[in-house]
């Protein structure tokens, strides 16, 4: 059994004060793909990782962002785009980054992005699997939906929606080489994170009145659409969990949103055809001993290789 999870940790000083160390300990996952890790390499807790190899990509931009996983066995391969990251064994405390030993050929529209810390990379040497951990940019509205005093932020003319709409469709011209190339060294391959989109009216609990918010347009919809199938990648959350509303993995800080269990499942596994077959079970940790880890919780399943 090989239990994986997904967790955008909102900051990993942050989660750590909640309680992140104790649930790494107590979960006991082979493999942990985190976003938003958001820390400099030198400001990073102390035992930030647990007793596990961490390959961690942080990014050139302070404070935002990172993408790393943690895995019980060094792996066997690193790839990140066209930056360096830190590959640090357990008990280890060195700070330094290095290239990573693999650079992936960047897919068209993808350099602009290569530098943000939002992809990493690793093929595992617990079994015979590809592994990344994916932070995708939250975006915003299209212009036309721009209404002023309806917007926490400032209208943007839909700057970020375009520039989401951009890193989307270079992300699955990107994903379809990682998927093949994993095929063609005889790996599964295993896509995790955050991807700021819902799916379906059961991936939002208030869908009627989110259907002009940002993460969920039918354009980002369709986006999902376009990844999964039954021959190239399974959401295997909803594979799992067919009829069920949610679960969800993120709920604002904001009112009764988490009480009342009204939230968004944006994070994923998405999985090849074959790998997705062994899920057996699949939990969102909504929260850890009564403390929220994050305004997102873990989304954990168990392998049965």
């Amino acid at each position: 059994m090989l239990r994986i999870a997904s967790v955008n940790v909102n900051g990993i000083r942050a989660a750590h004060k909640r309680g992140f160390a104790d649930w790494l300990a107590a979960r006991d996952c082979d493999v942990v793909a985190l976003q938003e890790v958001r820390a400099p390499i030198e400001s990073l807790p102390e035992n930030a990782f647990g007793d596990r190899h961490v390959v961690y990509e942080p990014g050139q931009i302070p404070g935002r962002n990172g993408v790393a996983v943690l895995t019980r066995q060094r792996p066997v391969a690193v790839r990140t785009w066209d930056a360096d990251v830190l590959v640090r064994a357990p008990g280890e405390d060195h700070l330094h980054t290095e290239p990573a030993p693999d650079r992936i050929p960047l897919a068209r529209g993808l350099a602009a992005h290569a530098h943000e810390g939002r992809y990493v990379e690793v093929d595992l040497a617990e079994a015979p699997v590809t592994v990344a951990s994916l932070y995708l940019p939250k975006g915003g509205l299209p212009a036309h939906l721009q209404k002023p005093g309806r917007m926490r932020e400032a209208p943007d003319g839909g700057a970020k929606y375009a520039r989401k709409q951009r890193f989307m469709a270079a992300f699955a011209r990107h994903l379809t080489r990682s998927r093949r190339a994993a095929a063609a060294d005889g790996r599964e391959f295993l896509l995790m994170g955050d991807l700021n989109v819902a799916h379906t009216r059961q991936d939002v609990a208030a869908w009627r009145r989110s259907q002009q918010a940002e993460g969920f347009l039918p354009e980002e919809r369709a986006w999902i659409d376009g990844l999964i199938s039954p021959r190239s990648l399974v959401d295997v959350v909803r594979s799992l969990h067919p009829d069920a509303d949610g679960p969800y993995s993120w709920w604002s800080w904001l009112g009764q949103a988490f009480a009342k269990d009204s939230g968004w499942r944006i994070d994923y596994h998405l999985a090849t055809p074959r790998l997705a077959r062994t899920a057996v079970r699949a939990e969102v940790d909504r929260d850890h001993r009564g403390v929220r880890l994050s305004d997102h919780a873990p989304v954990v399943v168990d392998y049965d290789l």
